[in-house]
Protein backbone atom coordinates (compact mmCIF):
# COMPACT_ATOMS: atom_id res chain seq x y z
CA UNK A 1 0.00 0.00 0.00
CA UNK A 2 2.57 2.44 0.91
CA UNK A 3 4.06 1.75 -2.94
CA UNK A 4 0.95 2.48 -4.21
CA UNK A 5 0.27 5.84 -2.24
CA UNK A 6 3.97 7.00 -3.15
CA UNK A 7 4.60 9.28 -5.96
CA UNK A 8 6.88 7.29 -7.17
CA UNK A 9 5.15 4.79 -9.64
CA UNK A 10 6.00 1.20 -8.20
CA UNK A 11 6.81 0.56 -11.64
CA UNK A 12 10.10 2.06 -11.54
CA UNK A 13 10.33 -0.04 -8.60
CA UNK A 14 9.97 -3.25 -10.03
CA UNK A 15 12.56 -1.92 -12.58
CA UNK A 16 15.22 -1.38 -10.17
CA UNK A 17 14.79 -4.97 -8.61
CA UNK A 18 14.94 -6.72 -11.96
CA UNK A 19 18.33 -4.30 -13.19
CA UNK A 20 19.81 -5.52 -10.06
CA UNK A 21 18.92 -9.43 -10.65
CA UNK A 22 19.73 -8.79 -14.09
CA UNK A 23 23.25 -7.96 -12.73
CA UNK A 24 23.81 -10.87 -11.37
CA UNK A 25 22.83 -12.80 -13.74
CA UNK A 26 25.39 -10.54 -16.53
CA UNK A 27 27.99 -11.90 -13.75
CA UNK A 28 27.03 -15.04 -13.49
CA UNK A 29 27.25 -15.22 -17.42
CA UNK A 30 30.69 -13.24 -17.57
CA UNK A 31 32.43 -16.33 -15.48
CA UNK A 32 33.27 -18.70 -18.38
CA UNK A 33 35.04 -15.69 -20.18
CA UNK A 34 37.67 -15.65 -17.61
CA UNK A 35 38.08 -19.59 -17.06
CA UNK A 36 39.18 -21.09 -20.78
CA UNK A 37 43.15 -19.63 -19.93
CA UNK A 38 42.54 -20.90 -16.18
CA UNK A 39 41.62 -24.20 -17.16
CA UNK A 40 43.23 -24.69 -19.94
CA UNK A 41 46.63 -24.14 -17.89
CA UNK A 42 45.17 -25.99 -14.71
CA UNK A 43 43.92 -29.45 -16.69
CA UNK A 44 45.40 -29.08 -19.77
CA UNK A 45 42.22 -28.89 -22.29
CA UNK A 46 42.18 -27.52 -25.14
CA UNK A 47 40.28 -24.08 -26.17
CA UNK A 48 37.30 -26.12 -28.46
CA UNK A 49 37.03 -28.54 -25.21
CA UNK A 50 36.54 -25.90 -22.98
CA UNK A 51 34.68 -23.32 -25.65
CA UNK A 52 32.01 -26.45 -25.84
CA UNK A 53 30.41 -25.95 -22.70
CA UNK A 54 30.71 -22.83 -23.08
CA UNK A 55 28.48 -22.69 -26.67
CA UNK A 56 25.88 -25.23 -24.50
CA UNK A 57 25.58 -22.94 -21.84
CA UNK A 58 24.74 -20.11 -24.06
CA UNK A 59 22.08 -22.17 -26.54
CA UNK A 60 20.45 -23.09 -23.64
CA UNK A 61 20.65 -20.30 -22.00
CA UNK A 62 18.06 -19.12 -24.78
CA UNK A 63 16.20 -22.53 -25.45
CA UNK A 64 14.51 -22.38 -22.31
CA UNK A 65 13.87 -18.61 -22.49
CA UNK A 66 10.38 -19.31 -24.25
CA UNK A 67 9.41 -21.52 -21.87
CA UNK A 68 10.24 -19.16 -18.45
CA UNK A 69 8.31 -16.38 -20.39
CA UNK A 70 5.65 -18.77 -19.93
CA UNK A 71 6.15 -19.91 -16.83
CA UNK A 72 6.58 -16.24 -15.57
CA UNK A 73 2.85 -15.96 -17.19
CA UNK A 74 1.56 -18.75 -15.76
CA UNK A 75 3.05 -18.86 -12.11
CA UNK A 76 4.79 -15.40 -11.56
CA UNK A 77 7.82 -13.96 -11.93
CA UNK A 78 9.31 -14.49 -8.31
CA UNK A 79 8.78 -17.91 -8.30
CA UNK A 80 10.65 -18.49 -11.50
CA UNK A 81 13.42 -16.10 -10.79
CA UNK A 82 13.95 -17.84 -7.39
CA UNK A 83 14.33 -21.09 -8.65
CA UNK A 84 16.32 -20.36 -11.93
CA UNK A 85 18.84 -18.76 -8.96
CA UNK A 86 18.94 -21.91 -6.96
CA UNK A 87 19.62 -23.56 -9.91
CA UNK A 88 22.73 -21.44 -10.81
CA UNK A 89 24.30 -21.66 -7.69
CA UNK A 90 23.73 -25.45 -7.21
CA UNK A 91 25.65 -25.66 -10.97
CA UNK A 92 28.28 -23.48 -10.31
CA UNK A 93 29.27 -25.28 -6.61
CA UNK A 94 29.55 -28.54 -8.29
CA UNK A 95 31.47 -26.94 -10.63
CA UNK A 96 34.62 -27.00 -7.81
CA UNK A 97 34.60 -30.63 -8.35
CA UNK A 98 35.29 -31.36 -11.80
CA UNK A 99 38.01 -33.80 -13.20
CA UNK A 100 36.72 -34.13 -17.22
CA UNK A 101 35.29 -31.40 -19.32
CA UNK A 102 32.12 -33.72 -20.13
CA UNK A 103 31.44 -32.85 -16.29
CA UNK A 104 32.23 -29.21 -16.97
CA UNK A 105 29.49 -29.83 -19.87
CA UNK A 106 26.89 -30.87 -17.34
CA UNK A 107 27.84 -28.30 -14.68
CA UNK A 108 28.09 -25.00 -16.20
CA UNK A 109 27.35 -26.33 -19.55
CA UNK A 110 23.97 -27.29 -18.59
CA UNK A 111 22.84 -26.56 -15.39
CA UNK A 112 23.63 -23.23 -15.44
CA UNK A 113 22.93 -22.25 -18.76
CA UNK A 114 19.18 -23.65 -17.41
CA UNK A 115 19.31 -21.34 -14.44
CA UNK A 116 20.26 -18.04 -16.28
CA UNK A 117 18.32 -19.06 -18.87
CA UNK A 118 14.94 -19.02 -16.73
CA UNK A 119 15.55 -15.23 -16.07
CA UNK A 120 18.13 -13.64 -19.49
CA UNK A 121 15.87 -11.12 -21.19
CA UNK A 122 12.85 -12.70 -21.39
CA UNK A 123 12.89 -11.50 -17.62
CA UNK A 124 13.29 -7.69 -18.90
CA UNK A 125 10.27 -7.96 -21.63
CA UNK A 126 8.01 -9.41 -18.96
CA UNK A 127 8.13 -6.35 -16.90
CA UNK A 128 8.84 -4.18 -19.37
CA UNK A 129 5.33 -5.36 -20.69
CA UNK A 130 3.49 -5.69 -17.47
CA UNK A 131 4.09 -2.62 -15.57
CA UNK A 132 4.51 -0.33 -18.92
CA UNK A 133 3.12 1.57 -21.57
CA UNK A 134 4.56 4.39 -21.89
CA UNK A 135 8.61 4.80 -21.87
CA UNK A 136 8.26 1.01 -22.89
CA UNK A 137 11.06 1.16 -25.18
CA UNK A 138 13.33 3.15 -22.56
CA UNK A 139 12.66 0.63 -19.70
CA UNK A 140 13.80 -2.05 -22.21
CA UNK A 141 17.04 -0.17 -22.85
CA UNK A 142 17.40 0.12 -19.02
CA UNK A 143 17.03 -3.23 -18.02
CA UNK A 144 19.09 -4.44 -21.50
CA UNK A 145 21.80 -2.46 -19.77
CA UNK A 146 21.98 -4.39 -16.28
CA UNK A 147 23.98 -7.04 -18.20
CA UNK A 148 26.16 -4.45 -19.05
CA UNK A 149 26.76 -3.47 -15.42
CA UNK A 150 26.82 -6.96 -14.36
CA UNK A 151 29.53 -7.07 -16.39
CA UNK A 152 31.07 -4.36 -16.10
CA UNK A 153 30.89 -5.28 -12.29
CA UNK A 154 31.93 -8.55 -12.27
CA UNK A 155 34.85 -9.24 -15.20
CA UNK A 156 37.46 -7.43 -13.51
CA UNK A 157 36.56 -8.64 -10.07
CA UNK A 158 36.49 -12.86 -11.50
CA UNK A 159 39.59 -11.93 -12.92
CA UNK A 160 41.10 -11.37 -10.25
CA UNK A 161 39.69 -13.72 -8.11
CA UNK A 162 40.68 -16.52 -10.90
CA UNK A 163 44.44 -15.11 -10.99
CA UNK A 164 44.51 -15.14 -6.94
CA UNK A 165 43.11 -17.75 -5.87
CA UNK A 166 42.69 -19.86 -8.44
CA UNK A 167 39.53 -20.70 -11.19
CA UNK A 168 37.38 -22.65 -8.42
CA UNK A 169 36.92 -19.46 -6.12
CA UNK A 170 35.06 -17.91 -9.17
CA UNK A 171 32.34 -20.85 -9.18
CA UNK A 172 32.09 -20.39 -5.07
CA UNK A 173 32.13 -17.11 -5.76
CA UNK A 174 28.72 -17.28 -8.54
CA UNK A 175 27.10 -19.85 -5.82
CA UNK A 176 27.59 -17.74 -2.83
CA UNK A 177 26.03 -14.27 -4.73
CA UNK A 178 23.05 -16.40 -6.29
CA UNK A 179 21.78 -17.45 -3.34
CA UNK A 180 22.30 -13.93 -1.76
CA UNK A 181 20.03 -12.53 -4.56
CA UNK A 182 17.09 -15.06 -3.90
CA UNK A 183 16.00 -12.91 -0.52
CA UNK A 184 15.89 -9.81 -1.92
CA UNK A 185 13.21 -11.25 -4.95
CA UNK A 186 11.11 -12.39 -2.55
CA UNK A 187 10.97 -9.61 -0.28
CA UNK A 188 10.58 -6.78 -2.53
CA UNK A 189 9.50 -8.09 -6.50
CA UNK A 190 5.62 -7.09 -6.94
CA UNK A 191 4.09 -9.16 -10.20
CA UNK A 192 1.72 -6.83 -11.53
CA UNK A 193 0.37 -2.86 -10.96
CA UNK A 194 -3.20 -4.47 -10.63
CA UNK A 195 -1.96 -6.28 -7.43
CA UNK A 196 -1.62 -3.07 -6.13
CA UNK A 197 -4.90 -1.62 -7.82
CA UNK A 198 -2.81 0.28 -10.26
CA UNK A 199 -2.78 0.87 -13.77
CA UNK A 200 0.66 0.36 -16.02
CA UNK A 201 2.55 3.79 -15.92
CA UNK A 202 1.16 5.64 -19.08
CA UNK A 203 -1.80 4.10 -19.24
CA UNK A 204 -5.11 5.11 -20.26
CA UNK A 205 -8.27 5.00 -18.01
CA UNK A 206 -9.71 3.15 -20.44
CA UNK A 207 -6.76 0.64 -20.49
CA UNK A 208 -7.31 -3.46 -20.35
CA UNK A 209 -4.59 -5.98 -19.69
CA UNK A 210 -4.22 -8.43 -23.04
CA UNK A 211 -6.38 -11.72 -21.97
CA UNK A 212 -4.63 -14.78 -20.15
CA UNK A 213 -4.35 -17.59 -21.94
CA UNK A 214 -5.79 -20.67 -20.90
CA UNK A 215 -3.30 -23.01 -21.94
CA UNK A 216 -0.48 -24.37 -19.96
CA UNK A 217 3.01 -23.21 -19.67
CA UNK A 218 4.27 -25.78 -22.02
CA UNK A 219 1.57 -25.61 -24.74
CA UNK A 220 1.84 -22.00 -24.49
CA UNK A 221 4.99 -21.69 -25.65
CA UNK A 222 4.74 -24.45 -28.21
CA UNK A 223 1.57 -22.92 -29.60
CA UNK A 224 3.07 -19.32 -29.67
CA UNK A 225 6.31 -21.50 -31.62
CA UNK A 226 3.77 -22.81 -34.42
CA UNK A 227 1.61 -19.63 -34.55
CA UNK A 228 4.49 -17.35 -34.80
CA UNK A 229 6.63 -19.48 -37.64
CA UNK A 230 3.42 -19.45 -40.23
CA UNK A 231 4.84 -15.27 -40.49
CA UNK A 232 7.55 -13.53 -42.53
CA UNK A 233 8.38 -11.37 -39.75
CA UNK A 234 9.35 -13.92 -36.85
CA UNK A 235 12.02 -15.09 -39.59
CA UNK A 236 13.33 -11.79 -39.93
CA UNK A 237 12.90 -11.19 -36.33
CA UNK A 238 14.77 -14.71 -35.32
CA UNK A 239 17.10 -14.82 -38.53
CA UNK A 240 18.47 -11.04 -37.06
CA UNK A 241 18.99 -12.04 -33.65
CA UNK A 242 20.61 -15.26 -34.56
CA UNK A 243 23.33 -12.75 -36.26
CA UNK A 244 22.85 -10.10 -33.08
CA UNK A 245 23.95 -13.61 -30.81
CA UNK A 246 26.74 -14.77 -32.89
CA UNK A 247 28.38 -10.92 -33.02
CA UNK A 248 28.23 -10.09 -29.37
CA UNK A 249 27.72 -13.14 -26.39
CA UNK A 250 29.21 -15.73 -28.68
CA UNK A 251 32.30 -14.31 -30.19
CA UNK A 252 33.76 -11.03 -28.21
CA UNK A 253 31.70 -12.17 -24.76
CA UNK A 254 33.27 -15.43 -25.08
CA UNK A 255 36.12 -14.93 -26.92
CA UNK A 256 37.59 -11.64 -26.91
CA UNK A 257 40.01 -12.28 -23.73
CA UNK A 258 41.60 -15.90 -24.91
CA UNK A 259 42.24 -13.24 -28.57
CA UNK A 260 43.56 -11.08 -26.98
CA UNK A 261 45.56 -13.01 -24.72
CA UNK A 262 46.76 -14.53 -27.94
CA UNK A 263 48.28 -10.88 -28.64
CA UNK A 264 50.00 -10.73 -25.57
CA UNK A 265 47.72 -8.57 -23.58
CA UNK A 266 47.25 -9.64 -20.40
CA UNK A 267 43.90 -11.52 -18.66
CA UNK A 268 43.20 -8.70 -16.53
CA UNK A 269 44.01 -5.89 -18.92
CA UNK A 270 41.49 -7.69 -21.32
CA UNK A 271 38.75 -8.46 -18.99
CA UNK A 272 39.24 -4.48 -18.00
CA UNK A 273 38.54 -3.71 -21.75
CA UNK A 274 35.59 -6.32 -22.07
CA UNK A 275 33.93 -3.87 -18.89
CA UNK A 276 34.92 -0.69 -20.46
CA UNK A 277 33.06 -2.31 -23.40
CA UNK A 278 30.28 -2.99 -20.70
CA UNK A 279 30.54 0.85 -19.78
CA UNK A 280 29.56 2.24 -23.07
CA UNK A 281 27.07 -0.46 -23.76
CA UNK A 282 25.02 0.60 -20.88
CA UNK A 283 25.06 4.20 -22.58
CA UNK A 284 23.79 2.95 -25.66
CA UNK A 285 21.66 0.64 -24.60
CA UNK A 286 19.46 3.13 -22.69
CA UNK A 287 19.49 5.59 -25.50
CA UNK A 288 18.69 2.80 -28.04
CA UNK A 289 15.19 2.41 -25.62
CA UNK A 290 15.01 6.05 -25.77
CA UNK A 291 15.44 6.38 -29.50
CA UNK A 292 12.91 3.33 -29.75
CA UNK A 293 10.07 5.29 -27.93
CA UNK A 294 10.30 7.58 -31.07
CA UNK A 295 12.06 6.34 -33.88
CA UNK A 296 10.83 3.66 -36.29
CA UNK A 297 12.45 0.61 -34.78
CA UNK A 298 13.33 -1.01 -38.09
CA UNK A 299 15.52 1.91 -39.06
CA UNK A 300 17.47 1.37 -35.68
CA UNK A 301 18.41 -2.26 -36.20
CA UNK A 302 19.43 -1.07 -39.60
CA UNK A 303 22.18 1.04 -37.93
CA UNK A 304 22.80 -0.97 -34.93
CA UNK A 305 23.63 -3.98 -37.60
CA UNK A 306 25.99 -1.69 -40.62
CA UNK A 307 27.81 -0.41 -37.68
CA UNK A 308 28.60 -3.50 -35.97
CA UNK A 309 29.65 -5.17 -38.38
CA UNK A 310 32.27 -2.89 -39.83
CA UNK A 311 33.62 -2.88 -36.21
CA UNK A 312 34.15 -6.27 -36.54
CA UNK A 313 36.25 -5.53 -39.62
CA UNK A 314 38.90 -3.24 -38.29
CA UNK A 315 39.12 -5.65 -34.67
CA UNK A 316 41.66 -8.56 -36.17
CA UNK A 317 44.11 -5.27 -37.10
CA UNK A 318 43.47 -3.34 -33.75
CA UNK A 319 44.07 -6.21 -30.95
CA UNK A 320 47.59 -5.10 -29.45
CA UNK A 321 49.45 -6.30 -26.44
CA UNK A 322 48.55 -3.12 -24.77
CA UNK A 323 46.05 -0.53 -24.56
CA UNK A 324 46.62 1.71 -28.25
CA UNK A 325 43.96 4.25 -29.16
CA UNK A 326 42.44 1.71 -31.84
CA UNK A 327 41.76 -0.54 -29.73
CA UNK A 328 39.70 2.29 -27.62
CA UNK A 329 37.96 3.12 -30.10
CA UNK A 330 36.85 -0.23 -30.88
CA UNK A 331 35.90 -0.54 -27.26
CA UNK A 332 33.62 2.70 -27.66
CA UNK A 333 32.64 2.02 -30.73
CA UNK A 334 31.35 -1.05 -30.69
CA UNK A 335 30.27 -0.88 -26.69
CA UNK A 336 27.56 1.27 -27.70
CA UNK A 337 25.94 -1.21 -30.15
CA UNK A 338 26.97 -4.40 -27.72
CA UNK A 339 22.89 -4.80 -26.81
CA UNK A 340 21.34 -1.87 -28.58
CA UNK A 341 19.23 -4.08 -31.01
CA UNK A 342 17.24 -5.33 -27.92
CA UNK A 343 14.83 -2.57 -27.37
CA UNK A 344 13.73 -2.13 -30.79
CA UNK A 345 13.98 -6.44 -31.20
CA UNK A 346 11.06 -6.51 -28.18
CA UNK A 347 9.09 -3.65 -29.99
CA UNK A 348 8.83 -5.46 -33.45
CA UNK A 349 8.17 -8.83 -31.26
CA UNK A 350 4.16 -7.12 -30.66
CA UNK A 351 3.71 -7.18 -34.55
CA UNK A 352 3.98 -11.12 -34.61
CA UNK A 353 1.06 -12.26 -32.72
CA UNK A 354 0.26 -8.94 -30.70
CA UNK A 355 0.87 -7.83 -27.52
CA UNK A 356 -0.18 -10.54 -25.51
CA UNK A 357 1.83 -13.10 -26.25
CA UNK A 358 5.01 -10.58 -27.48
CA UNK A 359 7.21 -12.14 -24.21
CA UNK A 360 6.88 -15.17 -25.57
CA UNK A 361 7.51 -14.40 -28.99
CA UNK A 362 10.32 -12.41 -27.53
CA UNK A 363 11.31 -15.86 -25.74
CA UNK A 364 11.47 -17.68 -29.35
CA UNK A 365 13.52 -14.74 -30.84
CA UNK A 366 15.69 -15.27 -28.34
CA UNK A 367 16.54 -18.49 -28.67
CA UNK A 368 17.95 -17.58 -32.28
CA UNK A 369 20.13 -15.04 -30.50
CA UNK A 370 21.38 -17.74 -28.17
CA UNK A 371 21.97 -20.57 -31.45
CA UNK A 372 24.19 -17.81 -33.12
CA UNK A 373 25.99 -17.07 -29.84
CA UNK A 374 26.64 -20.62 -29.65
CA UNK A 375 27.55 -21.83 -32.86
CA UNK A 376 30.31 -18.68 -32.44
CA UNK A 377 31.28 -19.54 -28.98
CA UNK A 378 32.33 -23.07 -30.21
CA UNK A 379 33.10 -22.26 -33.97
CA UNK A 380 35.31 -19.32 -33.29
CA UNK A 381 37.62 -22.10 -31.20
CA UNK A 382 37.70 -24.24 -33.74
CA UNK A 383 38.83 -21.49 -36.63
CA UNK A 384 41.38 -20.58 -33.75
CA UNK A 385 42.64 -24.26 -33.36
CA UNK A 386 42.98 -24.79 -37.18
CA UNK A 387 44.13 -21.26 -38.18
CA UNK A 388 45.88 -20.22 -35.04
CA UNK A 389 43.99 -16.77 -35.05
CA UNK A 390 40.52 -15.24 -34.25
CA UNK A 391 40.79 -12.99 -38.08
CA UNK A 392 38.48 -15.16 -39.66
CA UNK A 393 35.48 -15.57 -37.25
CA UNK A 394 35.47 -11.97 -37.16
CA UNK A 395 35.41 -11.32 -40.19
CA UNK A 396 32.69 -13.85 -41.03
CA UNK A 397 30.27 -12.00 -38.57
CA UNK A 398 31.51 -9.22 -39.38
CA UNK A 399 29.78 -9.87 -42.79
CA UNK A 400 26.60 -11.42 -41.63
CA UNK A 401 25.70 -8.11 -39.70
CA UNK A 402 26.60 -6.08 -42.64
CA UNK A 403 24.10 -8.53 -44.69
CA UNK A 404 21.57 -8.77 -41.79
CA UNK A 405 21.10 -4.84 -41.61
CA UNK A 406 19.24 -5.01 -44.81
CA UNK A 407 16.88 -8.06 -44.02
CA UNK A 408 15.98 -5.66 -40.98
CA UNK A 409 13.85 -3.26 -42.89
CA UNK A 410 11.81 -6.08 -44.28
CA UNK A 411 10.30 -6.44 -40.43
CA UNK A 412 6.53 -5.69 -40.14
CA UNK A 413 6.16 -3.80 -43.37
CA UNK A 414 3.05 -2.19 -43.38
CA UNK A 415 2.38 -2.16 -39.73
CA UNK A 416 0.99 1.08 -38.12
CA UNK A 417 3.47 2.06 -35.46
CA UNK A 418 0.89 2.07 -33.24
CA UNK A 419 0.34 -1.12 -33.04
CA UNK A 420 3.56 -1.59 -31.60
CA UNK A 421 3.52 1.12 -29.21
CA UNK A 422 0.17 0.36 -27.38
Amino acid sequence: MALAKSRIHPGWIAVAITFATLMATAGFRSAPSVLIVPLEDAFGWSRSDISLAVAINILLFGLVSPFAAALMEKFGIRKVVMLALTTVSFGAFLTIFIQAPWQLIATWGVIVGVGTGSMALVFAATVANRWFVAKRGLVTGILTAASATGQLIFLPGLSHIALTYGWKSVSITVASFALLVIPFIYLFLRERPSDLGLLPYGAAADWQPPAKSELSAFALAIDTLKQSSKRKDFWYLFGSFFVCGLSTSGLIGTHFIPAAHDHGMPTTLAASLLAMIGIFDVIGTVFSGWLTDRYDPRKLLFFYFGLRGLSLFLLPSILFSSIEAPTLVFVIFYGLDWVATVPPTIMLCRAVLGPQRASVVYGWVFVGHQIGGSIAAFGAAVLRVKLGDYAAAFYISGLMCIVTSYFVLQIAKGVDEKVLRN
